[in-house]
């Protein structure tokens, strides 16, 4: 997939490396000079573009009219909603997925057909299930069924337990949004080990949570459903 995200912070930068290990081409759009000069030399097999997400002629740059995917990951709300709006509506892209900062704008996201990760509403939603009996379970179902958020409870005999998230075999559209570790939020890189007792919470669609139990619990828990 070739894949632009818009946003170069700690968000967009482990998102990037994340892709990236499963082979897509990424493009990195970040607006500090700075900041892009630093990711472009720490990733050299990511493209990073330094401007404006909002403005085309960068997104044009950035190759945006053939991209499979757009995620608009600045610390911004109303930036993300104009580049997702761009992205949807200028250039047809077919998947489009904004970060939200502030829960309130979820729903209007929502309504424009723009996939929108709160880490509020995540954790938010974590927390009311955490009673719920098994190791992993849905949290979301986000557009009409096509995306899922999950969370994942490693047990001290998870064949993830001491890997490195960079070592892990995870089904191509997946990714690992942030770790739940006792009162401790982590937003993983591909150098952070996981550890036993952690909560992952991680973004897939349907037809591969199956994959994704397996590469966290083991085939033993293949037969489970969710």
């Amino acid at each position: 997939m070739y894949i632009v995200i818009i946003g170069g912070g700690k968000v967009g930068e482990s998102l990037a490396r994340a892709l990236s290990a499963k082979k897509h081409t990424i493009v990195i759009v970040e607006k500090n000079e700075e900041t892009a000069k630093k990711l472009s030399e720490d990733m050299s097999k990511i493209i990073t573009i330094n401007g404006d997400g909002c403005d085309p002629h960068i997104l044009e740059d950035a190759g945006i009219s053939k991209a499979d995917a757009v995620a608009a990951v600045t610390g911004d709300d109303e930036d993300n909603l104009i580049i997702c709006q761009l992205a949807k509506e200028g250039y047809k892209v077919p998947r489009t997925i904004a970060r939200i900062n502030n829960p309130k704008n979820e729903s209007t996201f929502q309504k424009l057909g723009i996939v929108a990760v709160s880490s509020t509403t995540i954790i938010s939603k974590l927390v009311e299930e955490e009673t719920t009996v098994g190791d992993i379970m849905k949290l979301l179902t986000l557009k009409r069924g096509k995306l899922t958020i999950a969370e994942v409870n490693l047990s001290p005999d998870s064949p993830a337990v001491g890997k490195a998230v960079k070592d892990l075999k995870l089904p191509a559209e997946c990714v690992l949004t942030s770790i739940v570790r006792g009162s401790q939020i982590i937003f993983p890189k591909g150098e952070t080990t996981l550890q036993a007792n952690d909560s992952i919470i991680a973004l897939t669609t349907p037809e591969h949570e199956k994959e994704l139990k397996k590469a966290f619990l083991g085939k033993s828990h293949e037969s489970t459903k969710l």
